[in-house]
């Protein structure tokens, strides 16, 4: 059965084609599934109903399961969603003044293995499926639509458990299904891939002709720091990410987001700050400073706010532009992992 939630426009136009069916007929469903939020065949009422007949045979509208929610008083939602086979994803919905912000997983856990994040604690599972990644934003979106206010996600940041470009292919679809205006309809610049530095990644993603955003977890300015933190450090270091990300420049003409997690005491000195300017400076990127969010599952300890605010300080007195992100869900487990690791832990 093909999940039809994970098939692009036109590729759904050659299927309905062997179907023996015209074009138009992918632009009908995509019509039902994203626009009028019909759950089944059987209510695509102006198509024939031998052909609903041949849809269920073949085709599926499936989403993902809620295994657990939970709805911090700032109004963050973090659903940890099943999929058929069990397995497990976190998903959150971040809510800003400039609109409603879904937080992405990319795979069922994460082998990038690195020390101050939960989510990679049971390593890599599988890549989820297209379908999968679009049912988290569609699960959202069920959230969004029972509070009855007419509000849907409107952007997307792919920053949840996984690499992105570990799921290259299915990362690509997924975006592309979101920014259709006739599937989930989002702007491609406000969709934002993460990723922790695989430069065959980058260096493909530039020549996609995508007017997404492109982040960099960067979180160390040095190879040596870098290494002790990141294990895909060792693959491709500091210099190889700094090149592809000037080729990403070039080519595809955005500014990139370095994503900067604060560790007491272990990357938040000034000398870090210091070195981080001369690593990106000259790149007119913006850096995005993470407070860490402590967990019993890693041993760090998030920066004081005052080191926060110097880190923050002398980046931008030195021509980095740099904000300080807001936090979300403290109430709640907040960090990428968390959830998914206590449920499992139960």
């Amino acid at each position: 059965m093909i999940n039809l939630y994970g098939v692009e426009l036109h590729k759904l136009e050659a299927l309905m084609e062997a179907e023996g069916q015209k074009k138009y007929r992918a632009t009908q469903l995509y019509t039902w599934m994203y626009e009028k939020k019909a759950q089944s065949f059987d209510q695509m009422t102006d198509i024939s109903l031998s052909f609903r007949e041949t849809l269920k045979e073949k085709y599926t509208l499936e989403i993902p399961k809620v295994h657990t929610r939970q709805v911090s008083t700032d109004g963050t939602i973090k659903l940890l969603l099943e999929m058929n086979d069990g397995s497990k994803v976190e998903t959150v919905l971040m809510r800003y003044n400039y609109g409603n912000v879904a937080c992405v997983s990319s795979q069922v856990g994460c082998e990038m293995g690195c020390s101050f994040c939960a989510s990679g604690l049971t390593g890599k599972k599988r890549n989820l499926e297209v379908s999968e990644m679009v049912g988290e934003i569609l699960c959202l979106n069920n959230e969004l639509r029972e509070e009855g206010n007419g509000e849907r996600v409107s952007h997307i940041v792919l920053m949840g458990t996984g690499e992105p470009f570990d799921n290259y292919d299915n990362v690509m679809d997924f975006i592309r299904i979101c920014n259709n205006q006739k599937g989930l309809s989002i702007g491609a610049r406000h969709i934002t891939v993460s990723t922790c530095g695989i430069v065959p990644g980058i260096k493909k993603y530039a020549r996609e002709g995508l007017q997404t955003n492109l982040a960099i977890s960067l979180h160390a300015p040095n190879d040596e720091l870098r290494n002790s933190l990141m294990k895909i450090n060792h693959t491709f270091p500091l210099s190889s990410i700094m090149e592809a990300v000037r080729e990403y420049i070039s080519i595809a003409g955005r500014r990139v987001t370095y994503e900067y997690v604060l560790i007491q005491d272990v990357n938040d000195s000034l000398g870090c700050a210091k070195e981080l300017v001369d690593l990106v400076g000259d790149t007119e990127g913006y850096v995005n400073l993470i407070p860490y969010n402590e967990t019993n599952l890693c041993n760090y300890k998030r920066s004081p706010q005052s080191r926060v605010y110097a880190f923050a300080d002398y980046l931008n007195e030195h021509g980095v532009n740099t904000t300080i992100r807001k936090e979300f869900g403290s109430d709640i487990d907040a960090a990428c992992g968390q959830l998914k690791a206590k449920i499992e832990t139960k």
